[in-house]
């Protein structure tokens, strides 16, 4: 102020010289916050990722026991979930014992009811037991009956059929090897031409006891110097084992007679009768069938469908 006179000093500057410092800090800021903000949601997915893996392996190893493709859960395996996995594992063992008792009470069921009947049939069919035939219908009648509710046992029993899985081809070089032994006086030449990964969702004791009868009868019975095996995908869910061999064959009209308990082509023959209804049964049970033909090689042609291993 001079004297009594105010004096006003007025200062000008460009407007970007004020906001371009403001706007240069706030971008640099913005970017920060968003590059730490995308690294953060990188890094939470990543530790998500990582967190849940151990569960996709688990998950995968439970698809591989429902499959068949192994029977327990691997026990290597992070403390958080290594509790469950010990349950899981322990349900099923708990399992697998119940399984194989039900197996073994309906195998004793079936050997103590059919087995009786069977040889009551038997005795039925001689001249002068039977002369209407009445009591030999009621026989049949009750070994279909028989036969039909140990099909359900059985089933219910051999609940879960995914998780049963046997190899053709070790199975039928084993079988063949202990053939080849017993029949060694008859010389009979086994061919196979089966695939070394391709298994039936079968158990492997019932597929033996398929097997086995099929073979026996072919090495035994039937075949006089050769015994063909082959083995191939029909539509993609099942399986067909085709056991060709050069015997004698059987007519049309005989081969609903050796599919019946008991009976027998030739009564000269050893055995009993029951090897193919029981090779039948089995596959029936497993929702496949057996079906005799004739042979390309003169013989007989037995075709054994089973469900393929998913």
């Amino acid at each position: 102020m001079v004297g009594r006179n105010a004096v006003t000093v007025i200062v000008s500057a460009p407007r970007a010289a004020v906001r371009a410092p403001l706007w240069e800090a706030m971008t640099t800021l913005a970017i920060s916050l968003a590059v730490l903000g995308l690294a953060l949601v990188l890094a939470i997915g990543l530790q998500v990722r990582l967190g849940l893996r151990p569960l996709e392996q688990l998950r995968q190893a439970v698809v591989n026991v429902r499959t068949g493709r192994s029977e327990r859960l691997p026990a290597e395996q992070p403390l958080e979930i290594l509790p469950l996995v010990s349950e899981l594992n322990g349900l099923l063992e708990q399992n697998a014992a119940n399984l194989e008792r039900a197996r073994r009470h309906v195998a004793n069921l079936a050997h103590g009811l059919k087995t009786p009947l069977a040889t009551l049939a038997i005795a039925l069919s001689e001249r002068g037991r039977d002369a209407t035939g009445e009591l030999h219908s009621l026989v049949l009648l009750m070994e279909r009956r028989i036969r039909h509710h140990l099909g359900r046992a059985r089933a219910a029993a051999l609940s879960g059929p995914t998780r049963a899985q046997t190899l053709i081809a070790p199975h039928i070089a084993d079988v063949g090897n202990v053939l080849g032994k017993i029949y060694a006086d008859k010389r009979i030449a086994l061919a196979q031409n089966v695939p070394r990964d391709l298994a039936v969702a079968c158990e492997q004791q019932d597929f033996d006891e398929m097997l086995g009868n099929l073979l026996d009868n072919a090495f035994r019975c039937w075949a006089r110097n050769k015994v063909e095996i082959h083995a191939l995908h029909d539509d993609g869910r099942t399986v067909s084992i085709v056991i060709e061999e050069d015997g004698p064959g059987l007519r049309r009209d005989q081969i609903p007679q050796v599919l019946r308990a008991g009976e027998r082509i030739d009564e000269s023959a050893p055995g009993f009768g029951f090897g193919l209804p029981i090779t039948r049964e089995l596959a029936e049970l497993y929702g496949g069938e057996l079906n005799l033909d004739a042979s390309v090689l003169g013989g007989l042609r037995v075709k054994l469908r089973l469900p393929l291993t998913l």
